[in-house]
């Protein structure tokens, strides 16, 4: 099989494939648009600690003596254990810390507490992350329990039903708070301004901690801050931005971001995401922040992520011809009226090109995003998604041939129908998902819009996968030439059911059950619409069970049923409605099925995740320092990557 060089590599470890994506079009962005590239990426790539320190108190300790181990270590480094810790080390890179990326929990090191205590002792201290009077030893004795002890901060998110999630979650949002005085520290906040039209994503950039007398305190990220090396040189960058931006209105919101991120103070990042969302007129776009709660337990405090981008001219009539119908779709959806939009205002809606990814976008990223997730400003000034084209091509390049459709699906007939139209179903579910799903239904007056607290992701991911898959079946997709025929959505419907109820299981260890927010809603999705379809069911056959769908439109219907009732949920902010629906059908897992799935993936030598190497994007200057071009290098290894990163931007460190 050919394989595209931009998009497929061979760096496999663990569970992981590492891919490129193609900066297409670069070539038309002006000089102008190229520097703006260049000094936004700069300013993404050095929020790269902020997210290790968010993910886990230790994690930055833990990547710098891995690091050095593994760069100055000169004698026994072809045996077993120097390579299982190489291993450790590069997923260490790949989820900004000793947690997995997608499930939670804490890896296992395949090298032995004594081992890593000799290499320590084998490398020059100096180059060890040694504190003030501390010893070798004492490093190692800080560090033993967090990376080898099962017991030791085990998950860095929690989200098991009846535990104290904050103390149980190693994600270091909180220093010695339970989850009952963190929910009552801004709940309280929330009751001193709960007549504010405007309000602000409480906690959204703090660490609360808990103070010698008792007293609970937000330590805020900003320059003054917590974090503050690391956002100065964010901020540093920014103000680079500021100055080769393409519009005098781009210029000033820049300006709002670096205000924000000096003073630390929601309100001013409130007039940011407003004047983020209505500028629409320049080609190059990003996100730098503190934006999504997905690694906060409580769904409160935003990890750190950047991505720089700019539109995919092509594509992106797609995704306009969408948004130009989004009140179509909101008076046509099948929830109850008063949980719809009268009027569905601001929604821009562009496929983009990833230029640089950061943080929790990195090196594993998302296909498709929505923001601002505050929902008064989704409703009073509208919001913005993107499809990221050049990311889901390099998906699609390594999925093609590789034997894992053929395994899966049930028939012939239904593989032709997924090779004739996966892709543009895939694409097109996302735009839904992101343009029209998040931004759709409004809360009533009065709901708190963290009111369904743990499960409020879960339910939030849901509603616009469900949006999407009620509406991807429209003949209206059809008629505005987004589908080829009426057709097209079967293949959406049977990969996405196949997917919820079987294949994504290869994510999950045995004996485990499902923690991440996106594979709960699949899971409830599918397991909720198979328990009451009379004509989808799972079979089997030659030993091997296999989904069949034999009337697409009694599913279609399911899909607007769930919808109705998960918008009531979120509209309402019916706590206990939202507990029972992901606690019944989102996260346990059948044995018998998923050893089955996971014999079968076996067999096939996939890597069941993947993320991205970012390509090297290489400044060029004239004899006069003046910027002339950017040259976009796609030949950095995944391993001379890290450890430039870790070189060029480590601030906390």
């Amino acid at each position: 099989m050919v394989k595209d060089d931009f998009c497929y590599t061979d760096e496999r470890f663990a569970d992981l494939q590492l891919l490129r994506y193609r900066l297409n079009g670069f070539e038309t962005l002006t000089l102008r648009q190229k520097e703006l590239v260049y000094c936004l990426s700069q300013a993404t790539l050095y929020g790269r600690d902020i997210t290790f320190d968010q993910f886990g108190r230790f994690n930055l300790l833990v990547r710098k003596v891995l690091e050095t181990i593994y760069t100055d270590l000169t004698i026994d480094r072809s045996g077993p254990e120097f390579q299982a810790l190489a291993v450790y080390l590069k997923r260490v890179w790949f989820s900004s810390g000793i947690y997995h990326h997608y499930g939670s929990e804490k890896f296992v090191p395949g090298f032995s507490p004594d081992y890593l205590l000799r290499c320590m002792h084998q490398v020059d201290a100096r180059r060890l992350p040694l504190g003030e009077g501390q010893t070798v030893d004492d490093l190692f004795l800080l560090l033993q329990p967090v990376i080898f002890s099962p017991e030791i901060l085990p998950k860095r998110v929690n989200k098991a039903d009846g535990d104290d999630l904050v103390l149980t979650s190693a994600c270091h949002f909180y220093e010695g708070i339970t989850q009952a005085e963190a929910e009552q520290f801004y709940a309280n906040q929330k009751q001193l301004h709960a007549d504010d039209p405007e309000p602000v994503s409480y906690g959204l950039n703090s660490t609360l901690v808990k103070l010698p007398d008792g007293l609970l305190r937000e330590e805020t990220w900003s320059s003054r801050g917590r974090y503050a090396n690391a956002i100065r040189h964010i901020v540093y960058w920014l103000e680079k931005a500021a100055n080769v931006a393409e519009t005098p209105a781009q210029q000033h919101v820049i300006r709002h971001l670096i205000n924000y991120y000096n003073e630390g103070d929601l309100r001013h990042f409130n007039s940011y995401c407003i004047e983020w969302v209505s500028l629409l007129d320049t080609r190059v776009d990003f996100i730098n922040g503190f934006i999504e709660v997905y690694g906060d337990p409580l769904g409160l405090k935003g990890s750190w992520e950047g991505l720089v981008e700019y539109i995919d001219e092509e594509a992106t009539g797609r995704t306009r011809i969408i948004s130009s119908n989004a009140q179509w779709f909101e008076d046509h959806s099948p929830v109850a009226p008063r949980f719809r939009k009268p009027v569905v205002k601001g929604v821009s809606a562009n496929v983009i090109c990833a230029a640089m990814l950061g943080g929790d976008e990195y090196p594993s990223t998302a296909i498709g995003i929505n923001l601002p997730n505050a929902d008064w400003i989704r409703a009073e000034h509208g919001s913005k998604s993107i499809t990221i084209s050049n990311i889901t091509d390099a998906y699609n390049k390594a999925a093609h041939g590789n034997g894992f459709r053929e395994e899966f699906v049930i028939d012939e007939a239904t593989l032709d129908l997924i090779d004739r139209y996966g892709d543009v179903c895939d694409d097109l579910h996302t735009d839904l998902h992101e343009c029209l799903g998040h931004g759709s239904g409004q809360l009533l007056p009065g709901v708190d819009p963290d009111a369904l607290k743990a499960y409020g992701n879960t339910i939030e991911e849901a509603r616009a996968d469900l949006f999407g898959l009620y509406y991807i079946a429209d003949p209206k997709l059809v008629e505005l030439g987004l589908l080829p025929d009426g057709e097209a959505f079967k293949s959406h419907y049977y990969t996405y059911m196949m997917n919820g109820l079987m294949t994504q299981l290869v994510r999950i260890e045995p004996g485990r059950q499902i923690e991440e927010a996106h594979m709960r809603n699949r899971a409830l999705i599918a397991r909720w619409c198979l328990e009451r379809a009379r004509h989808t069911q799972i079979v089997r056959r030659e030993g091997k069970h296999y989904l069949q769908i034999l009337d697409f439109q009694e599913l279609r219907q399911l899909f607007a049923q769930l919808l109705a009732e998960v918008q009531r949920i979120k509209s309402t902010g019916d706590f206990e409605a939202a507990r029972t629906l992901v606690e019944t059908y989102a996260v346990n897992v059948d044995a018998d099925l998923h050893a089955e799935v996971l014999e079968r993936y076996k067999r096939l030598n996939l890597a069941p995740y993947k993320g991205f190497i970012n390509p090297w994007l290489q400044p060029v200057y004239d004899r006069e320092g003046h910027f002339v071009d950017l040259q976009v290098n796609y030949s950095e290894s995944y391993d001379h990557q890290m450890l430039r990163y870790s070189s060029e931007y480590a601030t906390l460190i």
